[in-house]
């Protein structure tokens, strides 16, 4: 039976980032991240999209903020070996932020001493700190995610999402995400597409099993250690179970200003 999870303050804190334009600020620095990570993808598992469920995932995420298809083309050759590029090394690194919330990054790099160091810095001047492989990765839970407009009606949605193999439907402030199984993540995807379903967005994910409600200065502490994180080249995604709500969060961007990149 499908239910409804709570909403995250990550969800949320993503959400009014993007209400005030911050990705499109943004938008060369996240064309650099896809385009390593295609490269990464198609090295891995070779440059046929439709053979490589992990490169289709990253070229739809990258195509969904119009990176043009010369780069997403250029990328796959850089992987593959046709055309010459760096060398990229994959890391997972785990961490705590204030108040003791989980964080875990996926992260790409050309320098791991460099960039562990950098990192390192990050969270200590955030009030937080790097920890040991494995400190808060039982937190997670590996999930796939299907992001799909509120003007879909929720029942017949969550209908279509049964039939089609999901595991729950979450009420976010503005979509309705459907959760799935690793495993199952491109065949939800099939089912829903044939029924004429398909979703604004959609990623594999890091789902937190339980959050840390934070408020004041460590609400606003972690806010300052997850923006620095994002905006570090290295730093492809970036995972966390805080929970602060909507109106605490909304009320510490506007005292930053107009956008939370300030």
């Amino acid at each position: 039976m499908l239910g409804h999870g709570a909403m995250s303050g990550h969800s949320k804190w993503a959400t009014i980032k993007r209400k005030k334009g911050a990705e499109d600020a943004k938008r060369g620095k996240m064309f650099t991240k896809f385009i390593r990570e295609i490269a990464v993808a198609a090295k891995g598992g070779g440059g046929d999209p439709n053979a490589n469920p992990r490169l289709r995932t990253v070229i739809e995420k990258a195509r969904a903020v119009n990176m043009p298809q010369d780069n997403i083309i250029r990328a796959i050759k850089r992987g593959t070996g046709e055309l010459e590029g760096v060398h990229y090394e994959e890391h997972t690194y785990e961490g705590y932020g204030p108040g003791g919330a989980a964080v875990i990054l996926d992260v790409l790099t050309d320098n791991r001493n460099r960039t562990l160091s950098e990192v390192r810095n990050l969270f200590s001047k955030n009030g937080g700190n790097l920890g040991e492989t494995g400190c808060v990765s039982w937190v997670f839970k590996k999930k796939g995610v299907l992001h799909f407009d509120k003007s879909l009606g929720e029942d017949q949605l969550m209908e279509a999402a049964l039939d089609a193999g999901a595991e729950d439907i979450r009420n976010e402030e503005d979509t309705w995400d459907i959760l799935t199984s690793p495993e199952t993540f491109e065949t939800v995807k099939k089912n829903l597409a044939e029924k004429k379903l398909s979703p604004a967005s959609s990623e594999l994910t890091l789902d937190a099993q339980n959050t840390v409600k934070l408020i004041g200065a460590d609400a606003e502490r972690m806010l300052r250690l997850m923006e620095a994180l994002e905006d570090h080249d290295d730093i492809q995604n970036v995972y966390s179970n805080f929970d602060i709500q909507k109106e605490e969060m909304e009320r510490i961007m506007q005292d930053k200003g107009s956008s939370p990149e300030k």
